[in-house]
């Protein structure tokens, strides 16, 4: 029985051969056979990055001090203003509650990943000529050369986009590929290890309300936790050592503030020129014109006004049977998915050129020579001359880039000892 990957084979009762078709493989999801680095829950409806386990450090950093803080204004309410304490307490939980709902939109969404493509597009601007600014790509299967960046316009302004060799697809303007979570992302604005997702076109306004929320939230426990101990008459030092609890979250949230609230101010700058973080540290438009600027509150309305698109993945489809034969395939290399890099096209061409090079450098006579007849021959002589193998000398057949060498010393030893043998 002969078998293969695509049929297997059976004898029927006449003895002729019947191809059997192979069991069709279970239907998978989408998000089954994905090949980024994502982490799914709820059968693909939620969508974390690679480093989703930094939620729970996250989650940690920001419920620990405000669970406390609540739990100090309910201890507070014995003996105490209620008409003070309460409106605080739900305050307290009204931001705490906003900023994990804010937290976990940004980190389990989809937050612009790009479709890839199985093959690589048709390209329109085949070129031949390999220049600084222009490097291209080529494939195995076919001679096609794509421009690995090509120019487009927006606004009208140039605008490069560059072709990507893990997605098979050019970027859309203001795309880039993540490394940790192995995507393409629609304005990538950058990867945040805290809430361990990227940040880009679709969760950009969630992470903005999640800052500005955190921002908030340490705000509110810093002025409180004072206000709590301000409120208690005697000595400020003496109040303090007998509170050590809204001590250590004055120091907490001050320590905290600076750092989210930096990062809050310096995003309300990113939006108000229209800037993501990954262009802002790459290609600083503050020294020529953004060609993605509406003017401050254009820009404004788009991030906070705009509607969310739609994701342009949906992960819990059916997978097609390209997109399970790909994901199946994930571990191979770029030549074998068909792609070649420079080191492999150079590889290729030498080999290629030794291989039609071969026995150039001989005469014709010794290109058609039947050099098994020459064999045979010296197999007679030994049969009759069995001292003179030791003077005859290896007779080299050359064979496309390698030689392989017969010597005749051994046929004429191998022969001598088969006519003893025959002799005796």
């Amino acid at each position: 029985m002969n078998t293969s990957k695509s049929q297997a084979w059976s004898y029927s009762s006449n003895g002729t051969d019947m191809a059997i078709a192979p069991p069709k493989p279970n239907p998978k999801r989408l998000y089954q056979v994905w090949k980024g680095n994502n982490k799914f829950l709820c059968r693909g409806r939620i969508v974390f990055g690679h480093d989703a386990g930094s939620l729970f450090l996250t989650s940690f950093m920001i419920g620990g001090p405000a669970i406390t803080f609540c739990i100090r204004m309910i201890v507070m309410t014995k003996g105490q203003n209620p008409f003070f304490v309460y409106p605080v307490l739900i305050g307290g939980i009204v931001l705490t509650v906003l900023d994990f709902s804010f937290l976990f939109l940004t980190s389990g969404g989809d937050p612009g990943i790009i479709p890839r493509n199985s093959q690589p597009p048709e390209s329109d601007e085949a070129s031949d000529i390999t220049t600084p600014s222009m490097e291209w790509v080529s494939t195995k299967v076919s001679n096609l050369k794509i421009p690995r960046i090509k120019d487009i316009k927006v606004n009208g302004h140039t605008v490069k986009v560059k072709f990507c060799d893990t997605c098979l697809l050019y970027r859309p303007p203001r795309a880039s590929h993540c490394s940790i979570c192995n995507n393409c992302v629609q304005k990538f604005d950058h990867h945040c290890p805290w809430v361990g997702q990227c940040i880009g076109l679709r969760n950009y306004p969630y992470f903005i309300m999640f800052i500005s929320s955190s921002t908030i939230l340490c705000l509110y426990v810093f002025v409180f936790s004072w206000i709590n101990i301000l409120r208690v008459r005697g000595n400020i030092w003496s109040v303090m050592s007998r509170d050590i609890l809204s001590v250590i979250l004055i120091v907490y949230c001050f320590i905290a503030v600076w750092f989210v609230g930096g990062l809050t101010v310096f995003h309300f700058y990113l939006i108000c020129t229209n800037q993501t973080t990954y262009e802002n540290f790459r290609y600083r438009y503050d020294k020529k014109q953004n060609p993605f600027s509406k003017g401050i509150l254009g820009n404004l309305n788009e991030v906070f006004c705009s509607k969310i698109s739609p994701s342009m993945i949906n992960f819990r489809a059916w997978a097609s049977e390209e997109e399970d034969a790909v994901a199946s395939g994930s571990t191979t290399s770029e030549s074998e998915r068909g792609f070649v890099n420079s080191k492999e096209k150079f590889d290729i061409e030498v080999e290629n050129r030794y291989s039609n090079d071969a026995g150039k450098g001989l005469p014709l006579i010794l290109q058609n020579l039947d050099y098994s007849s020459l064999r045979d021959n010296v197999k007679r002589k030994n049969l009759h001359h069995i001292g003179v193998d030791n003077k005859l000398k290896s007779v080299s057949v050359p064979i496309g880039r390698e030689q392989y060498s017969q010597s005749s010393s051994t046929v004429g030893s191998s022969t001598s000892k088969r006519t003893e043998a025959s002799i005796s």
